[in-house]
């Protein structure tokens, strides 16, 4: 497939929030894991840890990539209107919440 040819392909079919592959948790505990322990070689861990590193720097490029992809249905003004509707739904349920969570059975 040629340049051209990918870019028709991503025009005709882009991606959705539910395609983006992210999968970093593996890799961040990876990290805390070598970070914790009590290495016996304390350069070959670090290299390995460095590794790691770069790997969670590459997926979250990817990442980065994957969403600068997806597809902007609602210009700024609506947006913003859809975040205060949503601010006002969760404002709403978290009284709601409060309320039954006060009612005596």
């Amino acid at each position: 497939m040629s340049g051209g040819d990918k870019k028709e392909l991503q025009k005709v079919t882009p991606l959705t929030v539910d395609e983006i592959e992210i999968e970093i948790l593996p890799t961040i505990y990876a990290i805390i894991r070598s970070v914790e322990k009590d290495p016996i070689d304390k350069q070959r861990e670090s290299q390995e840890c460095s590794v790691k590193v770069l790997e969670l720097q590459k997926r979250l490029d990817n990442v980065r990539n994957q969403i600068r992809q997806l597809p902007i249905d609602l210009n700024k003004e609506e947006q913003l209107q859809r975040l205060e509707t949503l601010r006002n739904q969760l404002l709403l349920k978290q009284k709601l919440l409060k309320k039954y969570k006060n009612i005596q059975f």
